[in-house]
């Protein structure tokens, strides 16, 4: 039977440069990407459709992300009417730094694990919504949404993933046991900054 998870990326209209590190609500949601495991499926919202995408968000047993309780959801708390507290969160990036001690990268993650990497960088998401190029930005968004989703399936499958050092440029394993985690991640506190 089918999980009732969500995969969750999202983009930004703005940078850091623009309203600063501390004002992560200023920086406005471009798109946001969802793979639904219940149906099996990917989808993009635009920032017109949030409210329908909130609807999704309340019945989800669980909402898997990479840095997401860090910079996506307090991206995209303002849209929302429910709390961001309430959401059942599994944050891959902090489930690893739990391990390693340290942040790693989706791109560090993905290349090691999947043996796949990111189609570009932040950046060029908020200059394609910039462009009006936004089936451009969606595909950028999902593709992330993917690899979030393939990383978290192999780690449920194998209790490991992988990534690349920027130190010394070699592969580590990291041990994880992201199974059965849906019912202890309804945490309290999100940062309201990266740093």
């Amino acid at each position: 039977m089918a999980q009732n998870y969500l995969a969750l990326d999202l983009e930004t209209q703005k940078t850091f440069d623009e309203v600063g590190r501390q004002n992560l609500h200023k920086l406005k949601v471009s798109v946001v990407g969802i793979y639904d495991y219940l149906n099996d499926e990917y989808r993009c919202y635009e920032e017109s459709e949030i409210s329908i995408l909130e609807e999704r968000l309340k019945s989800a047993e669980l909402l898997i992300g990479f840095n997401i309780r860090r910079f996506d959801l307090p991206v995209l708390s303002p849209y929302l009417f429910l709390s961001i507290e309430t959401l059942p969160v599994l944050d891959l990036m902090d489930e690893i730094e739990k391990v390693r001690g340290h942040r790693v990268s989706l791109h560090s993650v993905a290349q090691a694990t999947l043996g796949i990497t990111k189609t570009g960088e932040g950046w060029n998401a908020v200059n394609l919504y910039a462009q009006g190029r936004i089936e451009e930005l969606k595909r950028y968004c999902l593709n992330d949404v993917k690899l979030t989703k393939e990383i978290y399936d192999y780690g449920c499958r194998e209790n490991r993933v992988y990534f690349i050092s920027n130190r010394d440029w070699k592969k580590y394993e990291i041990p994880i046991n992201w199974n059965g985690l849906a019912s202890v991640k309804k945490e309290t506190s999100f940062p309201t900054s990266l740093f």
